[in-house]
């Protein structure tokens, strides 16, 4: 795994922090260390249940961060896909297992209650992206809906241009989906993460340890919807969506 020896040879520079990005970025980070005070954007775990940190208010370990410990967003994807499109019965799902089961287990229990029968695709890096997507087009899936992970996060336009071109609509966290000309996107936008981020790595560049430094969550969400994309894949969107999106694109 290529996070580990980055992050061993952080540990050997005798770094100040560490700003970990992601579940494994924490983990090797964590395993190269266990003094080097660790700084986590990680929008894929609840901190808590995996034992990263104590309690949001008070860490009482070496890491502290951003945390998107919000399970319930995998039912506002569905909802939001859902109204949408009322006929939608089958959903590929895209998911990176170095993430963590937090948000699949969201996602399987907004499945049964919306009545959609999800299709889970693991996707384990960039080398199989384009055969899940292609993958999920083969299986004659209503839509797409990618979890939260650095591989969909980093690469907007590629899933865009990729979804786009199979006239398959999706959704996910990164609003820079959407404006990539993706279908539509409901989450957090990375730029605001890492301003917050560095908030807190000022703080324990300034002396704070990260045991006292409380960890936060994300403050702002963004519905961006891409209308032109709508309208190319044959979708009329309700009233009820375009009321309370933040950004649609024309």
């Amino acid at each position: 795994m290529r996070t580990m020896p980055l992050a061993k040879e952080l540990a050997e520079r005798q770094v100040d922090v560490i700003v970990a990005i992601s579940p494994a970025a924490v983990h090797a980070a964590q395993s190269a260390s266990a003094t080097i005070p660790i700084v986590a954007l990680d929008l894929e775990s609840d901190p808590v249940a995996s034992g990263l940190i104590t309690s949001l208010s008070r860490p009482g370990g070496q890491v502290t961060g951003i945390f998107f410990d919000f399970p319930e967003f995998s039912k506002k994807w569905l909802e939001l896909l859902k109204e949408a499109m009322p006929q939608l019965t089958k959903i590929a799902v895209l998911w990176d297992p170095a993430t963590g089961p937090m948000q699949m287990n969201g996602v399987k229990s907004a499945g049964r209650a919306f009545n959609v029968n999800l299709e889970i695709l693991e996707v384990r890096g960039l080398a199989n992206l384009d055969d899940s997507i292609l993958a999920a087009s083969r299986m004659g899936v209503d839509a797409i809906l990618m979890l939260s992970s650095p591989v969909f996060g980093t690469n907007p336009e590629r899933l865009a241009g990729l979804t786009l071109g199979l006239r398959l609509p999706a959704v996910t966290l990164f609003p820079d989906f959407a404006r990539a000309g993706g279908f539509m996107a409901y989450g957090v936008n990375p730029v605001n993460i890492f301003r917050q981020g560095a908030s807190l790595v000022a703080k324990v560049l300034n002396g704070t340890k990260p045991s006292e430094l409380p960890a936060e969550l994300p403050t702002k969400f963004e519905l961006v919807i891409n209308l032109k994309t709508a309208k190319s894949l044959g979708i009329v969107l309700p009233a009820s969506i375009l009321a309370r999106a933040d950004e649609l694109i024309e």
